[in-house]
């Protein structure tokens, strides 16, 4: 089970287009891993290369989230997905998400330091390019 965020978080602002409610930093971890479980089911059953663009930025941003929370550093991340930093750059750079792109362009220090300042802005960047591809 993951840590849970405790205390008072702020709401996001970003609305849910199938409820039309707020989403907060909480909202936002349940969705990255629920999203990320069924990616990682695609994955291990047609492969890497199946995955589009989005869904493999979904499980490499997924790779960074379980190092980081359940190690505190990204060494997991290289057994779960070797290439984890230039993928997920690779992969923000197509969906031209600049959170993400700047996420995975940081030094793996630097992405480990400040992972927690970055999340929900990344996460909230991967749902408004869902939200806008399912409803464009």
């Amino acid at each position: 089970m993951r840590p849970r965020i405790t205390g008072s978080v702020p709401p996001s602002g970003l609305k849910d287009g199938r409820m039309g409610k707020e989403i907060d930093h909480r909202d936002h971890e349940t969705w990255l891993i629920d999203t990320a479980h069924a990616v990682i089911e695609k994955r291990c059953a047609q492969g890497d290369d199946a995955l589009s663009p989005r869904e493999r930025l979904i499980h490499r941003f997924w790779v960074v989230d379980y190092a980081m929370r359940n190690a505190g550093d990204l060494a997991i991340a290289h057994d779960l997905a070797p290439r984890f930093r230039e993928d997920g750059l690779s992969a923000a750079r197509a969906l031209d998400l600049a959170r993400a792109r700047d996420a995975f362009a940081m030094s793996e220090g630097e992405l480990e330091r400040r992972f927690f300042d970055l999340f929900e802005y990344v996460v909230r960047e991967l749902r408004c390019a869902d939200h806008a591809a399912s409803s464009g």
